[in-house]
């Protein structure tokens, strides 16, 4: 029955953003397009998609895609340009306008900033990249401010959780959710990879990047333009973490397995030692977090692929018709994105799990 309702929660939610993208508000920075013009072709469409897939620097809700107008609230933006520069975003005007502080110009060009004049020059290069100097950015972005929200509330719910086990054996309330949850990354994760000694040590790490992708890509199905784990930035620190935890806590048995194996000629091992290093450094973490990165994008890009067929179709089936095609294929791929985005935290905690297992497995000498 809880399965049920969050579909039907989440149904509604897709109908939404549907609807508020029927117009396909046009991309500020795509210069050739007049303020007020719907996206309607398919080359306005495709750099409407990569647009949405970006992080940015100020959270849009809503843009009306009549008169232009942005319906949300701006960031701070923090940069380092030989000095430390703090302003709001909304002095770029959504990359319409030039920011000035402490003197220097600054401008936003598909969501990077670069430094420039007080008129906003940019020297492109052959292909059409900015050569402008470019500050460190340490902004809040639209994904820092999703991870922030999911750290928050995973905090509440969690706490929650805690305080209810002091007080009792049984939770309550929605501490029920949560419990078989837990139960299942516990006896259907980490006790099987890593075993009965040693999961324990492990649980704290593992509880948190599952219940942590898992509400990120939720929240990448409500209608807020949130794509933090289609972010590589994200899915590149999560992996980084799960294989700076397997090699610190590798046993001398795992070490001389992958540094002297026994086992094989002397004259081989040198060779095996690179490529099983190779192996564990980065092919292992860039599975990690390819997986998920391509994953979580590639839904994103359906949904809204499927969404641009009531105007690409338009034409050949009509409004009603190709808006119809279009509701029913977005509804039929989201439902599938829901499982999806559990089956990715299910992925990337198991297989984080497993690479641990691996590193701390005690192994029997005969």
């Amino acid at each position: 029955m809880m399965i049920a309702k969050k579909s039907i929660s989440f149904i509604v939610v897709i109908v939404f953003t549907i609807f508020s993208n029927f117009s396909f508000a046009e991309n500020k920075n795509q210069p050739e397009q007049t303020l007020g013009n719907p996206v309607d072709t398919q080359e306005e469409i495709d750099a409407y998609i990569q647009h949405h897939l970006q992080d940015a620097h100020d959270f849009v809700l809503f843009t009306n895609g009549n008169t232009g107008n942005h319906i949300g609230f701006p960031l701070p933006i923090i940069i380092w340009d030989e000095e430390l520069h703090f302003f709001s975003s909304s002095k770029f005007h959504h990359g319409e306008s030039v920011a000035e502080s402490n003197g220097k110009y600054y401008v936003l060009f598909h969501e990077k900033i670069y430094r420039t004049d007080a008129e906003g020059t940019l020297t492109l290069d052959d292909h059409n990249h900015p050569t402008n100097v470019r500050p460190l950015d340490f902004s809040i972005t639209k994904s820092v401010v999703g991870m922030l929200l999911i750290g928050t509330l995973m905090l509440l719910i969690f706490g929650a959780l805690a305080r209810d086990y002091k007080k009792g054996p049984l939770p309550t309330g929605f501490s029920r959710v949560l419990e078989p949850l837990v139960l299942y990354v516990r006896d259907e994760i980490a006790r099987p990879n890593i075993g009965e000694k040693k999961y324990r040590n492990y649980m704290s790490f593992l509880l948190t990047v599952f219940f942590f992708i898992w509400f990120l890509n939720l929240l990448g199905l409500m209608p807020f333009g949130f794509n933090v784990t289609g972010n590589i930035a994200v899915t590149v620190c999560l992996a980084l973490f799960t294989m700076i935890i397997y090699m610190s806590s590798g046993t001398k048995e795992f070490w001389i397995h992958i540094l002297w194996m026994p086992g094989v000629p002397y004259i081989l091992r040198p060779v095996l030692a690179i490529i099983e290093l190779i192996g564990y450094v980065l092919i292992k973490p860039f599975s990690l977090l390819i997986r998920l990165f391509a994953n979580i994008t590639a839904g994103h890009v359906v949904v809204m692929s499927l969404i641009a067929l009531m105007i690409t179709l338009k034409a050949a089936f009509g409004p009603v018709v190709s808006t119809g095609m279009s509701l029913f294929l977005t509804l039929f791929i989201s439902i599938i994105e829901i499982l999806i985005a559990f089956l990715q935290a299910f992925i990337f905690t198991m297989l984080s799990s497993l690479f641990i297992g691996m590193a701390v497995a005690e192994h029997d000498h005969h």
